[in-house]
């Protein structure tokens, strides 16, 4: 059993350079999973999620002055929301990028609320039994992607499983069985490992790495109908207002994780800076980013992940992460790049890091000794990863809420109308 001062991560750790440096890069290479899917999902382009992404970190980073080792990437709890807003309006991303910034102007009304009230009212209506089903639903629902990812599905190529399990199996070996150095960069070796064999295997298609210019501005869309000089036509049909329900979904997200880092660090990020902060950093990353043509910004569950399974949770490590990442966006042969990594690998990758957010999810629940035997709490965490993870969709009129969403709402309902036990 690991001694107490072993089990401590340090947030004011600062690793030698070159060390600080790969650790960055890491955390880049471990937001891929995510932040290269959704915008291929969704059809946004690369460049502009790895862009707003590292500008939405700096501005989290401004406002909770430095003092947790957070990254924001793309949220995959919006991509269902994106792909009917986006195909509703025949392609349009304007409902999608309206409803993120209603997202975003939502978590500053809460930061606002917290600020004048105290957070209270957080805890009455999400309390650890319903915060941890709902981070278990997120990392469990990605679990389909990466299966998917891996090849692991009816008439999958034999390559691609192998790659997929050369991924896992090097990224598992690494972080079990490594000492020094390459211990804290598991998901980096697993990726090239990965990306290596891929190519020996010929599933590697680098065409658009030759046919990329090697510097270009990243592809940003303004959320007007024509152009920012013609038009100030913001869209604001029920498509965008669909966005708000994933706001509880998010809220959930953001206070897992930084209750999450918090235990890690034996640092309490809720009280300093505080949710008030940590919302607003949140929101104006989310808000910006969609600006600009970004998909939503939220707390990383990925590099949690990363976090808890290197130990290493340096402030500064992760801000030179999202420097990197910004630099990285201008590089075309290196997005180009990075749309050439097959999916197995992404897949034997994901399957560590969305397992971690899971167990996360998991841990919240054991680490509040949240009492099953109680049939109040049994009740609450069953329905909740019943819908999210079944597919449940709420059809009403314009607002179509599913999933992820309708997990959440239905759990803070039960959580209000049901009543304790004695």
């Amino acid at each position: 059993m690991l001694e107490e001062k072993e089990m401590l991560i340090d947030v004011d750790e600062k690793p030698e350079f070159w060390a600080g440096i790969l650790l960055s890069f890491q955390h880049v290479f471990s937001m891929f999973g995510a932040t290269i899917l959704v915008p291929i999902i969704t059809g946004l382009p690369i460049s502009a999620a790895l862009m707003m992404s590292g500008v939405g970190t700096l501005i989290y980073h401004f406002v909770t002055k430095s003092k947790i080792p957070v990254y924001l990437g793309s949220s995959f709890a919006f991509i269902g929301a994106m792909q009917i807003a986006i195909q509703q309006l025949d392609g349009d991303i304007s409902a999608s990028q309206t409803g993120i910034m209603l997202v975003g102007l939502g978590y500053l009304i809460i930061a606002l609320l917290i600020k004048m009230i105290g957070t209270s009212w957080i805890d009455k209506i999400m309390p650890p039994i319903v915060i941890g089903p709902m981070i278990m639903v997120i990392g469990l629902g990605l679990s389909a992607t990466a299966v998917q990812n891996a090849g692991l599905v009816a008439g999958a190529q034999w390559q691609n499983i192998l790659v997929a399990f050369i991924t896992f199996s090097i990224t598992a070996f690494i972080n079990t069985k490594a000492t020094g150095f390459f211990k804290i960069i598991p998901f980096l070796v697993g990726i090239i490992g990965g990306y290596i064999s891929a190519w020996i295997l010929g599933i590697v298609d680098i065409t658009p790495v030759i046919e990329a210019n090697w510097f270009s501005l990243p592809e940003l869309y303004l959320p007007f109908k024509n152009t920012l000089f013609n038009s100030y036509n913001i869209y604001l049909g029920p498509e965008a207002w669909a966005f708000l329900p994933l706001i509880l979904v998010t809220a959930a997200e953001h206070i897992g994780d930084h209750t999450v880092i918090s235990k890690m660090t034996r640092r309490n990020f809720l009280k300093d800076p505080g949710l008030s902060a940590t919302f607003t950093g949140d929101g104006l990353a989310s808000l910006i980013s969609a600006f600009f043509g970004g998909p939503a910004n939220t707390t990383y569950g990925e590099n949690v992940g990363v976090i808890g399974l290197t130990r290493v949770a340096s402030v500064r490590v992760v801000r030179n992460a999202a420097i990197i990442s910004i630099g990285l966006s201008f590089f075309s042969k290196f997005t180009a790049l990075l749309s050439t990594i097959p999916s197995p690998v992404i897949g034997g990758m994901s399957f560590l890091l969305y397992g971690v957010i899971a167990s996360s999810g998991l841990k919240v629940m054991i680490d509040e000794r949240t009492d099953f035997s109680k049939a109040r709490n049994l009740v609450i965490a069953s329905a909740m990863l019943v819908i999210g993870l079944g597919g449940a969709v709420l059809d009403i009129g314009p607002l179509v809420i599913s999933g992820t969403a309708l997990s959440a709402i239905v759990g803070v309902l039960l959580n209000l109308i049901l009543p304790y036990e004695e």
